[in-house]
């Protein structure tokens, strides 16, 4: 097993809740995590169907074998479960009694915030970040990285992308995105899929998204949904405060991992990905995703945004950490170019009423240093970067 950062996060959280929960996509990791930290607990997975039925039908039995607490894989099988689970830890009181995991899915995200509400510290679990995986992948190259991934089976494995990416998307998204949605139209929804990922990065635009995979903007909306609780996409929201009224108030999208996205747009083999037109998308959804790992594996949340005015001019990432407002710009190519500043600067200037830290431009060769103001990073320097808000 790839060392989790978010490992110590669980450890501080169990110390501090009686559940633990850890979502986060299909094969990210989650059962393998949960066990390694807490082997000494009972296993049980709802996949299982007698397992499932005996929780379904006799849940207070189900739970009265867990004297010692237990690890409960998929209990998004069981959400009912939650309510009984609620009892006994109030009558328990002990921290870190039960770990539960599960894809993060309606009725199980309904279930934590209703019936474990106060009683619940959550880690969202995404594939693996370029800091885990720095002694396994990083040193194959950026691109081999932008086609791969971070999902964790593509490393402890001996399999192909182009073999593993399609069994997934078949077994897992296919599968339980199209029995939330009753999708009956099974390669409409493959082409809605395929046209997120070719929009990550952009503006969303549901009206648009919708015509080009012939369903209507509110049909677009309940699909793009259903994707993001499951953590295949993610929407970066504007920054406007405190910048007046002529911004744009659009979300972007992305993607959460790159090697997915990167197999959905029909890149096979790192040739071809060096000199396709997405690739600069590409490599701003990889730093983008990194951005999100390194909030999620601290247990904090996201709160990314961009910033764009109505004249287009764009910072690609605005964050707030304790010494002021953080702007990143993402460039894929490999050699610094002298307008690439123009846009943070532009940005910069009109932060007058708080505090800005340096510019910061990540950029797809390799290096740190400052050049015109601006700290400048290679993707693999920023890659090894430590987790948390005020690294990242």
């Amino acid at each position: 097993m790839i060392p989790r950062h978010a490992s110590t996060t669980l450890q501080r959280l169990a110390n501090g809740f009686p559940v633990l929960a850890i979502t986060g996509p299909r094969q990210s990791g989650k059962t393998t995590l949960a066990r390694a930290l807490f082997g000494h607990k009972p296993y049980v997975s709802l996949e299982n169907p007698e397992e499932r039925e005996f929780a379904q039908t006799d849940p207070k039995r189900f739970l009265a074998r867990f004297a010692e607490g237990a690890v409960l894989d998929e209990v998004q099988r069981c959400p009912a479960l939650l309510s009984w689970l609620q009892t006994l830890v109030d009558e328990r009181q002990r921290m870190g009694d039960f770990v539960l995991t599960g894809s993060a899915q309606f009725d199980l995200m309904a279930g934590i915030t209703q019936s474990l509400a106060g009683r619940v510290g959550r880690v969202e679990l995404l594939p693996l970040s370029g800091a885990e995986l720095a002694g396994e992948g990083l040193g194959t190259g950026l691109d081999a990285l932008l086609l791969k991934g971070g999902y964790p089976s593509l490393y402890d494995r001996d399999v192909l992308p182009g073999d593993w990416f399609p069994n997934y998307v078949s077994t897992y998204l296919e599968r339980d995105v199209r029995q939330l949605l009753a999708v009956r139209d099974l390669s409409q929804f493959q082409r809605f899929v395929r046209m997120c990922a070719a929009r990550s990065g952009q503006l969303l635009n549901l009206a648009a998204l919708g015509a080009d995979c012939g369903i209507s903007a509110v049909t677009a909306r309940q699909w793009l949904s259903v994707l993001e609780t499951s953590y295949l996409c993610f929407q970066l929201p504007p920054y406007h405060a405190n910048f007046g009224k002529r911004l744009t108030k659009t979300p972007k999208l992305y993607f959460l991992d790159v090697g997915l996205m990167a197999w959905l747009l029909g890149i096979r083999d790192a040739a071809s990905l060096s000199t396709h037109a997405a690739r600069g998308a590409l490599f701003e959804t990889w730093v983008v995703s990194e951005l999100v790992k390194r909030r999620f594996n601290v247990g904090q949340r996201a709160d990314l945004y961009f910033w764009r005015d109505n004249a287009g001019h764009e910072v690609d990432v605005v964050y707030e950490t304790p010494q002021g407002l953080q702007g990143v710009e993402v460039k894929s190519g490999s050699t610094f170019a002298t307008d690439w500043p123009k846009a943070i600067h532009r940005w910069t200037a009109l932060v007058t009423d708080q505090p800005a830290c340096p510019p910061r431009i990540v950029f797809g060769g390799e290096g740190t240093y400052s050049r015109q103001g601006c700290d400048v990073q290679g993707w693999q320097a920023f890659a090894t970067q430590p987790d948390g808000a005020a690294a990242a």
